[in-house]
């Protein structure tokens, strides 16, 4: 029993701490911006930018620019008003020390400072501001230029006037460098900056954001400038897919004080690409508005194939999955109040905006059908057909579960289960081929570690329909493995593994095979990669052998670096790893399986870059060459050790 006067765990009034101003943000840094990994760094940049870009929805800001410095502090400058500098009478400060160091403080909670906003909680440049080592705003307004800098959130010096500016000139310019005593490593990456910011300018349309990267052999600018808004936006993501019909539908109203855009096109793939947005907010858990877009769209199409006869009284009515089979869409939304379901901000709540949604597509859906009815009956085609597919792989499910309850078992005969049943402390390897599958079945930890052989290269999922997927043999056994269901059966409290691992080969025919794993799971069970169950697993390149020291390098880089440790002469023995088939069960284990030794790379999907993921499967996976092309060429100069 524990010593209840044990002086070394007090725990009285004093003990009740008061954390006051940034303090706290500076104490729990996840609660405001997610995480310290790279995710919550690149998150400090957004917050900054989206106060530029309420400006930009407000009507006053029409230039925002970037800047990557080298010691890899961010600068963001836009031509919008400028904070204002006047004294806050409520704070006895200047309202802009209020913005940066004040939570809950900012234009955006009433009183006609902003309309719409992303920013609804007022942390953003607070939070940025504590932590940060320093950062230095300069603002230009009314003809004055003022400058205030601040350290890990406290103020240096009172805000003053340093120069002069033309009376036409306003605007703000934020310089900050994360603080390096909080993040885990404080090193932007331009191509995360680049994705969210050119999402930023399709949504905002008209406004022009720069991003611009001075660090040293690093050099490179981007501009983002999309007339066209979520237009061109649809396009960017169609274009690596065949659309069904040249025209990009555009719907655009406000009912219900909400401002209802909406963007989309078909094209001939099966999967559904529709991402919702709030004030430029991404929404990935969708919300009212979404489910407005989706009652409209499932109404339309329905109404318009009855009249028209292309259903006839006796069939059933076409679902919304048979109608958005194929379909990119983008919805974006911008209201006064915006409720979200928490902080994250990942649903929305708003009634109001479903039926302003819904009206909208509604009516402006039923005009474009009755003046295009050749684009009308493309996608009504292409949807009777997904109706009848959607049928066909019911009964190929149903089949499985009656098969399932009159077998007592759903699992694959040659799945190597292991005995524990505690699905945390389980795991399953998904390996290419029967040789390297008998390797790992005899090398595994019987207790914890399935197996389950594939044989060849699986279907690739991007380019077929539900029906052909459960028609799949390979598909099957990985499905009934994992216990999970697939699509709308989805259920992770059924997965039976914690590690989903992907063990193929390290050269071209093993990157393709796990791609199209990868691929699978993605289009049918993503939460298992949201929620961090799918690993890649990373077996050896190289054998070195030397007086009898056995060696082991998973690069070129490594094996060089062990050689100049152990000498490069004539003793060495070096086997260059071709495939898992070459190593016995007792190196596959030492390398790749052994818990306690293995390197296993976890596969990571960022929720706000959804459709970048979305368009990089597609272009790797589906029909059109050019885009794999370009993308192939732009990705070169990262591929290491690639088979000739």
């Amino acid at each position: 029993m524990a010593d209840k006067k044990n002086k070394e765990i007090e725990y009285g009034a004093d003990q009740i701490q008061i954390l006051e101003g940034l303090e706290a943000v500076r104490k729990r840094p996840g609660m405001y911006i997610g995480s310290t990994s790279a995710r919550g760094l690149h998150h400090l940049v957004y917050e900054i930018v989206d106060n530029a870009v309420d400006e930009a929805l407000a009507g006053f800001c029409t230039e925002i620019e970037v800047t990557i410095n080298p010691d890899n502090s961010i600068t963001v400058i836009d031509n919008g008003r400028g904070i204002p500098v006047g004294i806050n009478h409520k704070a006895g400060i200047p309202a802009v020390e209020v913005v940066f160091t004040i939570l809950h403080a900012g234009g955006k909670f009433g009183g006609g400072g902003y309309k719409v906003s992303g920013g609804l909680h007022g942390v953003g440049a607070s939070v940025v501001n504590a932590l940060s080592d320093w950062l230095s705003v300069e603002i230009r307004r009314e003809g004055k230029l003022y400058e205030q800098r601040y350290e890990r959130g406290h103020t240096c010096y009172p805000l003053k006037e340093i120069g002069t500016c033309g009376e036409d000139e306003s605007g703000t310019k934020v310089t900050f460098k994360p603080d390096a005593t909080i993040f885990e490593e404080v090193i932007y990456d331009y191509d995360t900056l680049k994705t969210r910011l050119r999402e930023t300018a399709f949504l905002t349309k008209g406004l022009k954001i720069t991003l611009i990267d001075t660090r040293e052999g690093m050099e490179q600018e981007i501009t983002f400038h999309y007339e066209g808004g979520i237009k061109e936006f649809v396009e960017y993501l169609n274009r690596s897919k065949e659309a069904l019909y040249p025209t990009i539908m555009y719907f655009e109203g406000k009912k219900n004080n909400v401002l209802v855009e909406v963007s989309m096109q078909h094209n001939d793939s099966y999967n559904e690409s529709v991402y919702s947005f709030v004030n430029n907010i991404n929404t990935p858990e969708g919300g009212t508005h979404l489910v407005g877009f989706r009652n409209a769209l499932t109404k339309t199409f329905n109404d318009y194939a009855r009249t028209n006869k292309l259903l006839k009284d006796s069939d059933q009515n076409l679902t919304g999955e048979d109608i958005r089979e194929g379909l990119t869409a983008i919805i974006s939304v911008k209201i006064e109040d915006p409720q979200f379901e928490g902080q994250t901000k990942q649903k929305l709540g708003n009634s109001e905006a479903r039926g302003a949604v819904d009206s909208i597509v509604s009516e402006q859906l039923t005009y474009f059908l009755e003046q295009n009815p050749d684009i009308a009956h493309t996608i009504l085609d292409k949807s009777i057909l997904a109706q009848r597919a959607r049928e066909a792989a019911r009964k190929a499910r149903d089949l499985t579960r009656r098969k399932t309850a009159l077998e007592g078992t759903s699992l694959p005969g040659k799945l190597a289960d292991c005995s524990e049943k505690d699905p945390s402390k389980c795991e399953i390897y998904i390996v290419e081929g029967d040789s390297a599958g008998g390797s790992a079945k005899t090398a595994r930890s019987r207790a914890t570690q399935a197996i389950l052989p594939l044989r060849g290269k699986i279907l690739n999922v991007e380019k077929a329909r539900l029906d052909r997927i459960y028609d799949n043999a390979e598909i099957k056994a990985m499905i009934t493995a994992f216990g999970t269901g697939i699509h709308e059966d989805f259920d992770i409290t059924k997965l039976r593994y914690d590690k989903i691992i992907i063990m193929t080969d390290a050269d071209v025919d093993g990157a393709h095979i796990a791609t199209l794993m990868l691929t699978f799971i993605y289009r049918f069970m993503p939460e298992l990669i949201k929620q961090g169950h799918v690993y890649l697993a990373k077996p050896p390149l190289y054998k070195l052998e030397k007086n009898r020291q056995i060696w082991y390098a998973y690069s070129d880089e490594e094996l060089d670096k062990i050689l100049s440790e152990v000498g490069r002469d004539t003793n060495n023995k070096i086997q260059r790893y071709k495939g898992l088939g070459e190593m016995d069960p007792d190196q596959l284990w030492e390398t790749t399986m052994d818990p306690e030794r293995r390197i296993l790379l976890r596969v990571n999907m960022n929720e706000e870059e959804e459709s970048e993921v979305d368009l990089t499967f597609n272009t790797l996976m589906g029909d059109k060459v050019e885009p794999r092309r370009e993308f192939i060429e732009r990705n070169a100069k990262f591929v290491k050790n690639l088979d000739i």
